[in-house]
């Protein structure tokens, strides 16, 4: 390395391990590091425990899935809860101020200063985390944590006891409801001198920034007529400011209006950036210490406190309650409690190889609300004040659309929305709006009602036991809760799966869900079976016996709907007419009772209507079809899916009707045909038109220069299904670029066949490859390592074609394996019927170019090159390129030259295109 050494602490006196597929190494005790056998390497680590670094990633490269020992990460976890560091040995190196290691052999000796550094920390004055270390340590001691001995002479008892971490939390304070907006119109001239000053007085000034940001600004005026929202189409080519060119009207309307605006994203990685921009404009906090900028996110990304108490009062076992306990240490110092994309690493639940990140999250609404005792310190409860009272809600899009549909306050329901990365709401829109009657969803719901079975571990708790005050207080609720009890025996159990193999299904619902596994096995013909994927068949022409069965099971449904309904009612009189004993907590919990109820309602009205439909004719306004999930040839779900047709439909009655003002906005909002943007396109699938709005349409083209600093090759000698030669081609223009690929498949197959063909060889070329479904590591955390090393690649699928931001260096080369054609699917083919045939493939084929594309030049100074490895790549696909851009069919040959040369090489016949 170039510079003066970073001082290093003193090595701790433990061996330690490393392996990549370059190979392993151990370092002894005493600091001598040898190269070694991956048995070798097996046999030390099983015999001593050894210092590493990620043991699963480490597991994964000796083949030793049962590797233990102590986890630099863990320590790391420990002391430093709520900092980031990327899980490898520079990112390790980086995060503590230590020297990186130039190769693989150096490593060890890293990660044995690495423990002494993190050892030492905890001796220092200055440990900002030292409260409630010395409490935990002691419950990890008992759970023999490898690091507790290790970590127990360096971290002294305080004088006086630690507070536990419930008492340590803060509690969020209720205040006064928002008076709504004030209406006003923001003038062209106030919106440029907000947008010059977030942008900095010594800035740039970008005329098509400038006109962006006045378009914003016509989303804010007063609404002309009820159920009549402004809406703004606007694409705005990358390297635009398009952030802070929606924030500048954004940011003044909030301040003159009083009002809250909501920005929706779709990927996690924007929502960073958008907090990181907001701060321009708002402070981290008012005057009155609220903040004016929150992120919510649905209820499945916070920790939930009830969840984790359980597991630290003995509800997990084993590995998974260490995790519990270093959870707990990373909540007392969470900013927000959000697990999923927050500042919790994305590594740590992987390092324990269990779902038990999930587990301490609320993933089925089984929330008891103010029932909790945790419920004032709840960090989702705690988002959702905050949320009230902001200037501006960062969120997703799913999140906006349920809020929209079923949000518990209808005073905070977003009005104001810009819908970033709109090309991805139509997908989101689909997603909502669907139902699913299948065996997963159908328990979930019993577990619901009825609580969990017999034997099972944890907290749940089902109706009776959640409204046992309501039960006893009101005969006709507490008839009501006995009735859906009841009713929702007839609902699946554990063990359901295997009786459906068995063929001895049990109850009305089940019964169903056997005959729709039986019929897709029977009339499957796309080889689904064989390769081990699921497969699916059209909910039309089915016999008698299956309608019969679908008949009962929507008779059973509807003998579990028809209680909860009433108790609803009965739960609504209680609030009109609240009894002496209703004091605000229990208000609020049955507040919160009542929105989970709504929720199960619709959700079993909508599996009825769909059960009723069967035999019938169709609803042309859904697709309907029977599938049986399956991952490597085991099933692990069967039931029936609906879907809507156009997802708009509903968009536009639940979210565009009641707002006032959206924008809808990305690089890639339409699809780019022969004749230039298709706008009416991007119109259908905004929704516009179910509401009879006419959007104002702006299009900002991008500042950068494609022509001087991309070129897209399209290499025409690989031959499709030529799984050794798709290897080859990916391991020699990862070695021509010297790394720096993302690399893009359609097929997890595919991925995982190339990566295990060129990991080994490419990393003893000091290319380390990283790759989505092999390496156990979540896709936020390879994004980045990826980031973190500009000699390292990644492989991935549909997560990282969009939404990754990597810029510089680190991202050099974009290879996809083909065109990435559409999964020829059920609902797929009703939407090409209904949308132009061939031409709506086409149209998401673009587009999904257009989006990866879009990874490779994310600043002024980046450039590189696009490669598609297609013998036969549809010339009237090529507009799916920015204008300008250089394409070339070339052979593979003639592609590494390119590669290797930089993008400068090309000259101006290389632009000529041959017909397909």
């Amino acid at each position: 390395m170039s510079g003066p050494e970073t001082p290093a602490p003193p090595a701790v006196a433990l061996p330690a391990l490393h392996a990549s597929h370059a190979g392993s190494w151990i370092g002894a005790a005493g600091g001598v590091t040898r190269g070694t056998s991956k048995g070798e390497a097996v046999m030390a680590a099983a015999d001593t425990p050894h210092l590493i670094l990620n043991a699963p990633l480490v597991a994964t490269r000796l083949g030793y899935p049962d590797l233990s020992g102590l986890d630099l990460l863990e320590l790391f976890a420990f002391v430093h809860p709520a900092r980031f560091c990327v899980p490898t040995p520079k990112g390790l190196a980086h995060a503590l101020g230590l020297d990186a290691p130039e190769e693989g052999g150096e490593v060890p000796r890293l990660l044995q200063r690495a423990a002494a550094e993190l050892l030492l920390h905890c001796q220092g004055h200055d440990w900002a985390e030292r409260e409630g270390a010395w409490s935990t340590l002691q419950s990890l001691a008992k759970l023999r944590w490898p690091w507790a001995p290790v970590l127990a002479p360096h971290i002294a008892q305080p004088q006086r006891a630690e507070r536990w971490l419930f008492a340590r939390l803060p509690e969020w304070e209720e205040a006064s409801e928002r008076p709504q907006p004030v209406q006003v119109t923001l003038a062209p001239a106030e919106i440029d001198a907000q947008l010059e000053h977030l942008t900095g007085a010594g800035a740039e000034r970008r005329e098509g920034q400038r006109a962006y940001a006045r378009d914003a600004g016509a989303v804010f005026a007063p609404r002309a007529k009820r159920e009549r929202p402004h809406m703004l189409l606007a694409q705005a080519g990358t390297g635009i400011g398009k952030t802070l060119g929606y924030l500048a009207p954004a940011s003044l309307w909030a301040a003159q209006s009083g009002g809250t605006v909501w920005v929706s994203t779709y990927t996690k990685n924007l929502q960073r950036q958008l907090r990181s921009e907001a701060a321009r404009a708002w402070p981290e906090r008012r005057a009155d210490g609220t903040r004016p900028v929150v992120v919510r996110k649905g209820r499945e990304n916070y920790l939930c406190l009830l969840n984790l108490e359980d597991a630290l009062q003995g509800g997990f076992g084993g590995r998974a309650a260490v995790l519990a306990q270093l959870v707990a240490r990373w909540a007392a110092y969470s900013s927000d409690g959000d697990m999923i994309g927050g500042d919790l690493p994305g590594w740590l639940g992987t390092l324990f190889r269990s779902r038990a990140i999930k587990s301490l999250t609320d993933q089925r609404g089984e929330c008891v609300y103010a029932g909790c005792p945790h419920y004032r310190k709840c960090f989702i409860e705690r988002a959702a004040r905050a949320s009230a009272q902001a200037d501006l809600v960062i969120a997703n899009h799913a999140l906006v659309m349920v809020n929209a549909a079923r949000g518990r306050d209808h005073a905070q329901r977003p009005t104001r929305i810009v819908f970033d990365e709109g090309h991805h709401v139509f997908d989101a829109a689909d997603s909502t709006f669907a139902a699913a009657l299948t065996g997963l969803e159908a328990v979930e719901l019993k577990r619901w009602i009825v609580g969990p079975e017999r034997g099972s571990k944890g907290r749940r708790r089902g109706l009776a036991a959640r409204l046992a005050d309501v039960a006893s207080y009101d005969e006709a609720g507490g008839e009501a809760i006995a009735a859906a009890v009841d009713a929702a025996q007839a609902l699946p159990g554990e063990g359901w799966l295997q009786r459906l193999a068995e063929n001895e299904p049990s109850g009305p619902v089940e019964k169903l869900l056997a005959a729709v596994r039986a019929v897709t096995y029977a009339r499957d013909e796309s080889g689904a079976v064989d390769a081990g994927y699921g497969i699916e068949t059209e909910a039309a022409g089915l016999d008698g016996p299956f309608v019969e069965r679908a008949m009962d099971a929507a008779a059973a449904l509807a003998q579990i709907r028809q209680p909860l309904v009433k108790l609803g009612l009965r739960l609504e009189a209680m609030l009109e007419d609240a009894p002496d004993w209703l004091d605000g907590q229990a208000r609020a919990r049955i507040e919160g009772a009542r929105f989970s109820l709504t929720w199960r309602i619709d959700t079993l009205a909508a599996w009825e209507a769909m059960l009723l439909r069967m035999g019938g004719p169709g609803d042309p306004e859904f697709v309907d079809w029977l599938a049986v999930e399956r991952n490597d040839t085991r099933e692990f779900d069967v039931g029936l899916h609906r879907h809507f047709l156009d997802p708009m439909r509903p968009f536009a009655r639940v979210v565009l009707a009641p707002a006032h003002g959206v924008m809808l906005t990305s690089a890639t909002l339409t699809d780019r045909i022969a004749d230039g943007p298709d706008w009416p396109g991007a119109i259908a699938r905004s929704g516009a038109e179910h509401i009879e709005v006419q959007p104002q349409l702006a299009d900002a083209a991008s500042p950068f220069d494609y022509a001087a600093n991309a070129e897209v090759l399209i290499v025409t000698d690989v031959t499709k299904g030529d799984l050794a030669a798709l290897a080859g081609a990916y391991a020699r223009i990862i070695e021509a670029s010297g790394g720096g690929v993302l690399g893009l498949f359609t097929a997890i197959r595919r991925l995982r066949a190339v990566h295990g063909r060129i990991a080994d060889r490419l990393a003893r070329a000091g290319l380390p490859l990283y790759a989505q479904h092999v390496d156990p590591i979540d896709t936020g955390t390879l994004v980045d390592i990826f980031r973190d090393d500009p000699r390292a690649s990644l492989l991935g699928t549909d997560a990282l074609r969009d939404g990754v931001d990597v810029p510089g260096e680190s991202l050099r080369c974009v290879v996809m394996e083909q065109v990435p054609w559409p999964k020829p699917s059920i609902l797929h083919r009703a939407r090409r019927a209904a949308s132009g045939g061939g031409a709506y493939d086409d149209q998401i084929i673009r587009g999904r170019l257009a989006q990866a594309f879009g990874r490779l030049i994310r600043t002024g100074q980046d450039s590189g090159h696009f490669v598609v490895l297609s013998p036969a790549f549809p010339s009237r696909l090529l507009t799916a390129f920015p204008p300008g851009v250089r394409i070339s069919r070339v052979t593979l040959e003639e592609a590494l030259q390119r590669i290797a040369s930089g993008v400068s090489s090309a000259t101006p016949a290389d632009m000529e295109i041959p017909s397909e």
